[in-house]
Formats: C-alpha cells, structure tokens, sequence
C-alpha cells in the first residue's frame, strides 16, 4: 500500500502544480529495442508519459528505438560516454560482461515473475541492482519492467526433451545462452529483436525466444515457425531498467528524483499486468493457428531449471575465488527469497480451467 500512497500523494502534487511552458529538464532516451514493439509501447512510451505526468510536464524523457541514436546492444555504453542522457535495455545484455547480471535479468530455475516482482521492490533486489550499477559502470539505474513468464520457443524443430536441444540453432541471450551450450548442446546466437523475424523465416536459425505470448504474437513468429514450446523454464521472468550516469542522477531537484522513482515503480506495476492480461488472450489466439504447441515433460524442464541453477552457483564461486564476492551476495538473497516464496505460499489460490 505504502508504493500506491506515494502514487497518489505525487499525483495529487503533479496535479496542483502550475505547469511549466517547457520542460525543466530534457533527456533523450536510447532503446536495446525498436520502436514501436510491444516492448518499445508497454516500458519506454509508458515510463516516458509517467514521467510528464508526475512531473506536471517538468522533465521531458524522449525515447527512441535501437538504431537512431545507438545500436541495440550499445545502450549502456553511449550513456556512460555521455553520448545520450538515459538508456532503456535489460541485464540480460551485459551477461558476457559479468554474470551476476543474470541473476537481475532471470535465469533458468529462476522465480516466476510474481515472486521476481516482490524480491525487487520488498527483498533488496532493486537497491542491489543500483549498488552494482553505481559501483561497478558509474550509472544509477530504475527498474521499469518485470515480466512474466516467456515463450520458450517459436521453433523449425520439435523440442520435447532436453536431447532435442543438441545441436539447435538458436537465438537466445543471457544465462540461458551459456546453460543451453554447457549443459545441453545447443548452439545460441545472438541478434537484436528487428531481425529476429527474418532471421526464423529464412531458418538462418532452428528456433528463437524473445518475448512472452503477449509480446510474441504481435511479432508473427507462430506465422513462419511450425511449433511453438512451453512453458518458459528458461526465462520465468525478465527485468528492464532505465539508466543514466550518476552525476546526471544527483543532479536532479529531489523532488524531481522521487517524482521519476514513482514513475518508473508505476511503469512496472503497470507493465506487468498489461503483460499478463495480453499474455492470456495471447494464448487463446494462438490455438486458433495452425501453430503446434508443445508442452515439454514436466521431467525435462526439470532439467532446465536444475542446470541454470547450477550454472549460477558456479559463476558466483568463480567470481568469489577471483575476489568479487558481489555475485554471490546477490544469488544467496535470490535464492533464499525464491526458497522462501516457495515454502509459504501455499495459502495462495491458482486459478485452473475447472
């Protein structure tokens, strides 16, 4: 309740304030996606008005899509050069770079987006993330996206098993890139969202993940690839964050400060159940296709779940033995939450089909 009182106080001050003929304080905002996709619309526009609002047109924040002012995977970079003012992109991005991005950005045996969503703002999760930014790359960062659950893959070939996996081609980023090729013999590939399509099309690769059934179905992939595979073990969640350097972060008037806090903690509240109820009529949709959807055996994903786990634990051990404890910290407060979460919520109801 204490999130929806500061809402509601900010709003009612948003309100009353007399509105400025221009904006204060003006950024242009790069984007890891195009514009107008269903990331682009549901985080970027979404944050960038939420922000006008509770500023009563104060600050201006103008998004715009990977390609215009920076490519895709350059988000970070061009805000810690100073070349844009704030980014917009997901941990999952920078996994390469230091793996304890993965466990911000979600990973094989990770939490359901609900858990992820309470860990964030309740168990320490967002205050790790801006430490780590800070700390680590000079950027203070705003969480403005938790997801729910993705499709696993809209794919050329059946994947029923964790054997069928050897040897696909797939594009896929983050943890679940290093799981699929350490533990089961696939082969990943990574390529920004706008050639995603094309790519699956021409079968430049075998399969391809990117979004939830919502985000999913707007891109078309059920319309080139034979099968679509659930449920999406290897990505239960996912996080954005918009970021910009510190020194532009202090800079701001405090209540300018708590006024785009409170909008990027809207634009996830909001986000998420835009993302569930298009996830929902985006599965009753896809049945009326002639997409097969393949459930794999609840064994299988097991599989999944077990080696992202593991695989996490071992890129925490070698960052600690290497003298970074950082990941480690971070993963034992994951995991501890999500064994927490799954110990005492029982008493919660889970809607079923009958």
């Amino acid at each position: 309740m204490k999130l929806f009182s500061n809402f509601a106080a900010l709003a009612v001050t948003a309100t009353l304030a007399m509105p400025a003929s221009a904006a204060e304080i003006e950024w242009k905002m790069t984007a890891a996606i195009g514009e107008g996709s269903f990331f682009y619309q549901n985080f970027m526009e979404r944050f960038a008005a939420n922000v006008d609002t509770l500023t009563a047109g104060r600050m201006h924040v103008q998004p715009f899509g990977a390609g215009v002012l920076a490519p895709a995977f350059k988000a970070y970079e061009v805000v810690q050069d100073g070349i844009v003012e704030a980014g917009h992109s997901t941990p999952s991005y920078l996994v390469n770079q230091d793996p304890t991005n993965a466990v911000f950005a979600s990973f094989p045996g990770g939490m359901s987006g609900e858990a992820t969503l309470h860990w964030i703002y309740e168990g320490g999760g967002e205050q790790m993330l801006q430490d780590f930014r800070r700390e680590e790359m000079g950027l203070h960062t705003l969480v403005v996206g938790v997801g729910t659950s993705e499709v696993m893959a809209h794919s050329n070939v059946k994947i029923e098993t964790t054997n069928d996996l050897k040897g696909v081609k797939y594009r896929t980023s983050g943890a679940w890139a290093a799981v699929l090729q350490e533990s089961f013999g696939g082969v990943p590939t990574v390529v920004p969202g706008n050639e995603i399509y094309t790519l699956l099309q021409r079968k430049g690769v075998d399969a391809v993940e990117w979004s939830t059934p919502g985000g999913n179905i707007s891109e078309g992939f059920h319309e080139v690839a034979p099968y679509m595979i659930m449920p999406g073990v290897h990505q239960p969640s996912f996080l954005w964050e918009v970021f910009v350097k510190q020194e532009t972060w202090d800079a701001l008037p405090e209540d300018i400060k708590l006024q785009v806090t409170a909008a990027a903690k809207l634009t996830t509240y909001e986000s998420f159940t835009h993302f569930g109820h298009a996830d929902i009529q985006a599965m009753a949709a896809f049945r009326d296709t002639k997409v097969e959807i393949i459930n794999m055996v609840p064994a299988e994903s097991e599989k999944i779940r077990a080696a992202g786990r593991d695989w996490a634990r071992s890129q925490a051990a070698k960052k600690a033995e290497g003298g970074s404890a950082r990941m480690q910290e971070v993963l034992d407060s994951y995991l501890t939450y999500q064994a927490n979460w799954a110990e005492n919520s029982g008493y919660l109801v889970r809607d079923s089909a009958e």
